[in-house]
């Protein structure tokens, strides 16, 4: 089974508020199944200014203890990839990320793009985000979305 699902929303902030806001969302104690955010690599393209950032989250297994029994669902964390391209001089930020944990059974990933308004430069357009390729064991669908959720309801501070 595949989900494609694409959500536009208006963050009324300034753009730097909004990338700095999505940069330290994680970990928060109103987000208890994310438990950490890990800046693996980080580097700047010196000739077009473009930070390149690649994380791992780490989320607790959400699956519950009785499906736990089959030994492949018996991990205590999911990792999540995640890798940005902030571009301050054409102000957007684009990311990816996937699920790093089970590829072999399942896959989910998003992509969103965040860009200034020209109209209003306090309004940052549609984080146009893309959960996608969501294809997993029948019982695990609604728990893998449980864990992967949170990192794609980014509220922009809301």
């Amino acid at each position: 089974m595949g989900v494609t699902v694409e959500v536009h929303r208006v963050y009324r902030y300034p753009f730097e508020q909004v990338v700095a806001s999505y940069l330290r969302k994680y970990p928060s104690p109103m987000e208890k199944h994310v438990t950490a955010v890990e800046t693996v690599e980080e580097k700047t393209d010196l000739s077009t200014g473009i930070i390149y950032r690649r994380r791992i989250a780490t989320c607790r297994n959400v699956i519950p203890e009785i499906l736990r029994k089959v030994s492949v669902l018996k991990v205590p964390d999911i990792y999540l990839e995640e890798e940005s391209w902030l571009n301050m001089e054409k102000r957007n930020m684009a990311m990816k990320s996937h699920c790093l944990t089970w590829t072999q059974y399942a896959s989910l990933s998003e992509e969103s793009v965040f860009r200034e308004s020209l109209e209003n430069p306090n309004c940052i357009l549609p984080g146009t985000t893309t959960v996608g390729a969501l294809t997993a064991l029948a019982f695990g669908n609604q728990r893998s979305q449980q864990c992967c959720q949170p990192l794609s309801n980014y509220q922009g501070g809301e």
